[in-house]
């Protein structure tokens, strides 16, 4: 699912028109973004948690040169799961999920 098709999908189910789903949608990613930057997690309880996690400065190698390099620490966002979300992602497939995955399967 890309961006737009889950603006269309919000809409949807939200009974929204697409601009203010794709508004609502908008928002939400920015204020996780700003919540990020600012290094403070952002917690959904059942569905996750988002936060900024710290990777040390380590040796590395050029795969051309092989020459060794210093890559230097740096900040990366990072998700994880809550348990519900991972219950419905392990759930057992309903028809319409298998339908689905047949027809993608078959193109």
């Amino acid at each position: 699912m890309n961006k737009t098709e889950l603006i269309a999908s919000v809409a949807a189910k939200a009974e929204l028109t697409k601009k203010d789903a794709e508004k609502a949608v908008k928002a939400l990613f920015d204020t996780i973004g700003e919540a990020l930057a600012k290094e403070e997690k952002v917690q959904v309880i059942g569905f996750g948690t988002f936060e900024v996690r710290t990777r040390a400065e380590r040796i590395g190698r050029n795969p051309r040169t092989k020459e060794e390099m210093t890559i230097p620490a740096s900040k990366s966002p990072a998700f994880k799961a809550g348990k519900q979300l991972k219950d419905l992602v392990n759930a057992p497939a309903t028809k319409a999920t298998t339908k689905a995955a047949t027809k993608v399967r078959k193109k």
